[in-house]
């Protein structure tokens, strides 16, 4: 008689957004462009620009800086982060317990993140966040390659570019409407899941979980 071998499911690894998912980085953000325009004397709407959030930093530099100055102005920025931005920056409510859900559920949590890596290394060791894996200067589609290569099944983000990365990945894209694109945006970039925010995370992950059994 063969023995039959019951296989189970490969430890799931989840991979989460960082700003306006996991922290909320407005505050930080809107002091870093009002540093950035005192330093160079160019104007910046920082109140705009924090409405804005996700796309890389260089998308949102060139509607304040002519185009051959962006890169320096990037690495200004980045520069100028660690000391204005990281103190004034919390967590979103619930970010803390939804990685603890993911290990909770014997899984693997991850952070892919459009942000520059080092900076938000340094937001989530100062808030006592420690995932398993950081990945940063990815956007979009960009973000599959990270998610690929530890093999998420799962990525959650508040953007449409985080639906969007998901999906290249193959991955279930659950969405917090928590950032700058609202519910219907999310669900209509494709979305599988959409959430008010992380709060309602751990009890979706407990549901998710016997169904992907």
């Amino acid at each position: 008689m063969a023995h039959m071998a019951f296989m189970t499911p490969p430890a799931l690894t989840v991979g989460f957004d960082l700003d306006m998912t996991l922290i909320d980085s407005r505050p930080g953000i809107r002091a870093c462009y009002q540093a950035l325009s005192e330093r160079t004397g160019t104007y910046i709407d920082a109140d705009l620009a924090v409405t804005r959030l996700g796309p890389p930093l260089a998308d949102e530099l060139i509607n304040w800086f002519p185009a051959e100055e962006v890169v320096a102005m990037a690495d200004l920025y980045r520069e100028m982060y660690p000391a204005i931005a990281i103190t004034a920056t919390p967590a979103m409510t619930g970010a803390r317990e939804a990685i603890a859900a993911v290990r909770e559920a014997g899984g693997r949590a991850m952070v892919v993140t459009a942000k520059y890596e080092p900076n938000a290394k340094l937001h989530l060791a100062h808030l006592g966040i420690e995932p398993d894996a950081v990945v940063g200067d990815l956007w979009a589609e960009q973000k599959a390659q990270a998610l690929r290569e530890h093999d998420a099944g799962v990525y959650v983000g508040d953007h449409v570019g985080d639906v969007r990365g998901a999906r290249a990945a193959g991955a279930l894209s659950v969405a917090v409407a928590t950032g700058p694109c609202p519910e219907e945006e999310l669900r209509a970039a494709g979305a599988d899941v959409v959430l008010t925010d992380l709060t309602e995370f751990p009890r979706w992950l407990s549901d998710y979980r016997p169904a992907r059994a």
